[in-house]
């Protein structure tokens, strides 16, 4: 029976910080890996500001913005990763949250390994306690265990 772990990740240095867990949990278990990159989707953004440019224009930058994601997953891959003998890539569009869940079903995934925050963390360069939006949401909402990276105890090595 093959076991099969979900990698969200949206690129920030905090997300990339569940890296080595999902490798040696991968490792001690054989179990393949879906690294998941899921891009907001701009046009639910847009409504809020008033008028937004044209669907194509939007279009146009939420594909840049994929092949950008999976050039550095790539890089990531090829460079920290041996190769990735046992990873595929997924680029998704939509809330990252519900996205993570429904790739969870849709993989047959068997657990979630993703960090306890990302971008807001890397911004804000503060020391949160609590779980970031998406890792929440995650948490709540996920048919499969979800093994969260602590990343403020990553940085201070506890």
């Amino acid at each position: 029976m093959s076991h099969t772990i979900l990698w969200p990740t949206e690129l920030s240095r905090s997300s990339l910080r569940a890296l080595p867990q999902v490798m040696s949990l991968s490792e001690k278990y054989g179990a393949n890996v879906v690294v998941l990159y899921v891009a907001p989707d701009l046009c639910s953004m847009f409504p809020a500001y008033g008028n937004y440019p044209s669907g194509e224009f939007v279009e146009k930058f939420q594909d840049w913005e994929l092949e950008k994601a999976r050039e550095q997953l790539k890089k990531i891959c090829s460079e920290e990763l041996q190769g990735c003998p046992y990873l595929t890539i997924q680029l998704l569009r939509g809330d990252a949250g519900e996205k993570i869940v429904e790739a969870v079903r849709e993989e047959d995934a068997d657990m979630i390994v993703m960090a306890t925050r990302g971008q807001s963390l890397d911004r804000s360069g503060e020391k949160w306690s609590d779980l970031g939006s998406v890792a929440k949401k995650v948490a709540a909402n996920s048919p499969v265990p979800v093994h969260l990276v602590n990343v403020q105890a990553e940085e201070s090595g506890t």
